[in-house]
């Protein structure tokens, strides 16, 4: 299997404008049906089953999320922030089978009012050509070398051809 840099780039970039732009559901539609969203508590956090997790989300909590953001009822995103995410540092790792594990560090700023959120960390992506699901026997589940305010996602969809 053939990934091409550039458009591993444009995958991460595009993802980060979609939620920094509040297009949530786009979003979503990003990610495979067994993903799984991980944003680990402690620095030596490496199972989710076992560990306290700021966020351990399936697809289907995902979208309750989401659901829940555009209900007009979250007080805390009314006016909703302005968000802007800067990614860097993208590491893409060998592919397997369909398969191809990218690691990049991300700052994301909220701002609100007169006040910001400055968020850093490193998010680990598991990507797989549009339109596929993992192979039957699945994913190795969450990815285990995190840092606490890392993002991990199991699973999303990326398009590639070289």
């Amino acid at each position: 299997m053939s990934v091409c840099r550039s458009q591993v780039e444009e995958f991460l970039f595009h993802e980060a404008r979609l939620a920094d732009e509040h297009r949530y559901d786009e979003w979503l539609s990003l990610w495979t049906d067994d993903a799984i969203y991980w944003v680990p508590c402690q620095d030596e956090d490496t199972d989710p089953s076992r560990q306290v997790s700021l966020i351990y989300d399936n697809r289907a909590r995902l979208g309750e999320r989401i659901a829940r953001l555009k209900s007009g009822t979250v007080l805390a995103q009314d006016p909703k922030p302005l968000m802007r995410r800067v990614i860097s540092n993208i590491v893409i790792g060998p592919a397997s089978g369909t398969e191809v594990k990218v690691e990049s560090n991300f700052v994301l700023i909220e701002a609100r009012g007169r006040g910001q959120n400055i968020w850093c960390g490193r998010s680990i992506h598991t990507l797989l050509p549009a339109g596929r699901q993992p192979e039957d026997g699945g994913e190795e589940g969450p990815p285990r070398q995190q840092r606490p305010g890392h993002v991990g996602i199991a699973v999303s969809r990326l398009m590639y051809e070289c």
